[in-house]
């Protein structure tokens, strides 16, 4: 069995979360044993955290929705009027390439269907709009440490970065249908 190599941006988030495990868990532990009431201490540690929380979250949902019966059939993953105008706005063509990708054997042309890789840009969509729903739900923690402005920026700045991994896999899906499309009446008419 051949051994499934990280990507760069894997690879960048588990080490991460391992890094924020240690620094939030030392800080904590400074700051609420009494050894430390540094506020700089504290700060470092919720700093810490919200990083946890956001890249542990992630990766831990992406491995969940793997078990969904997620397909590109279904009408969420359809492309609306507006969107086409919208791409171009945004001029999507342009940068969509430079976006990172966690797991690029997903998305691999020569070893996979054009079908397979439509499941596997709605599994991704759906990837991103839960930690849109994640990244919202961690202005939450405002109850606990206050300071209402550093949880609603960083979760604007979180829900920003998915939207652009969301925009991508919207504007590429119906290009790849259209491939299959193409390419499945060539075969009937072969």
């Amino acid at each position: 069995m051949k051994n499934k190599s990280l990507s760069g941006p894997a690879i960048f988030m588990y080490s991460v979360i391992v890094l924020t495990i240690v620094i939030s868990a030392i800080c904590f532990a400074l700051h609420y044993s009494g050894i430390s009431e540094n506020a700089i201490v504290l700060w470092t540690g919720i700093v810490s955290f919200m990083i946890l929380y956001h890249f542990g979250l992630r990766v831990f949902m992406g491995n969940v929705t793997k078990k969904w019966n997620i397909t590109y059939t279904h009408p969420w993953f359809a492309q609306r009027k507006f969107e086409k105008q919208l791409y171009k706005f945004l001029k999507v063509r342009k940068w969509k390439d430079k976006v990172l990708t966690f797991e690029p054997e997903m998305y691999d042309f020569e070893k996979r269907t054009l079908e397979q890789l439509a499941t596997t840009m709605a599994k991704s969509e759906t990837d991103h709009w839960i930690n849109e729903i994640i990244s919202v739900v961690s202005i939450f923690f405002v109850f606990i440490w206050g300071c209402p402005a550093a949880f609603l920026i960083s979760a604007f700045a979180a829900m920003i970065f998915d939207a652009q991994f969301i925009i991508v896999q919207r504007y590429n899906r119906p290009i790849v249908l259209r491939l299959a499309n193409r390419k499945s009446k060539q075969l009937q008419n072969a």
